[in-house]
């Protein structure tokens, strides 16, 4: 297992493509938390948005760490609510005033573990934000908790229409994850990897690396050997270290390759 080194500079650059760095579970330490990525050679943070009240935050993250800290915007399925139209209107205003700033519409997606109240929303959502990927060329950062069937079905209508992007924290199964690589999207794999009882092992390496970036999802969903903590950026080397044991490679070939599957993805010229 990779161990993280905070006292050396680390020769692998590495890309977070999902964290919400700007939530209140950083608010004591959050300079300290992107530092500490940044030592771990995480150069790259894909932050998203959650509703119409975290754009500022997201937004003020990327223009005080310009270039290394990237603001993704959109309406987060759990939070469409009968409102959602007014609030994806302020969203898009928005997207079009930070066009150059923004580099994916994310997240956006379908979540029916918590509640299946506001399907049809979510859906309208789905298919408002696909919309817009596609006119304004960025990535869709899709949220899929129990819905893959259901999102599918939206995002086949735009099939041929040059959309891309990534379903984040990847979760399903074999056939799942064999639709999203046919649709030309990628998997975001994160701590979930590293649990014990988790399947995504054995699904993750029956595909190719090329169809893969990391990401934490902080501050959620840590790795071992950190469950049950806040989660952070600065963990991705050890996600990077279980895909390397996966694929038999080193972690260098997994730095390598995921993020230039995501520079490639966003569009990031590389520094």
């Amino acid at each position: 297992m990779y161990e993280l080194k905070n006292d050396y500079f680390c020769p692998m650059i590495f890309a977070d493509t999902h964290t919400h760095i700007y939530l209140n579970a950083f608010d004591a330490d959050r300079t300290e938390a992107i530092q500490r990525a940044f030592d771990e050679g995480v150069k790259y943070l894909f932050v998203p948005n959650i509703d119409v009240q975290t754009i500022e935050s997201v937004l003020a993250l990327a223009q005080r760490f310009p270039n290394q800290v990237f603001p993704m915007l959109a309406l987060h399925p759990t939070s469409v609510k009968s409102d959602y139209l007014q609030q994806i209107s302020i969203i898009e205003k928005m997207l079009h005033e930070h066009e150059n700033l923004v580099k994916g519409i994310g997240e956006t997606g379908i979540d029916l573990y918590w509640d299946k109240t506001f399907l049809k929303e979510q859906q309208d959502s789905l298919e408002i934000h696909a919309q817009w990927a596609i006119e304004m060329d960025k990535p869709l950062i899709v949220h899929a908790r129990e819905s893959h069937k259901e999102i599918f079905e939206v995002l086949q209508t735009f099939k041929n229409q040059n959309l891309k992007g990534i379903f984040h924290c990847f979760s399903g199964d074999y056939e799942n994850a064999k639709q999203i690589v046919e649709m030309g999207f990628l998997m975001g794999i994160g701590g979930p990897l590293t649990y014990k009882k988790s399947t995504l092992p054995s699904i993750v390496k029956q595909f190719q690396l090329k169809h893969f970036v990391l990401e934490t999802d902080s501050p959620f969903l840590p790795p071992v050997p950190y469950r049950g903590k806040r989660n952070e950026s600065s963990y991705i080397p050890l996600i990077a270290s279980k895909m390397a044991e996966l694929f038999d490679t080193n972690i260098e070939t997994i730095a390598k390759i995921t993020t230039q599957n995501a520079i490639t993805l966003f569009k990031i010229k590389d520094e």
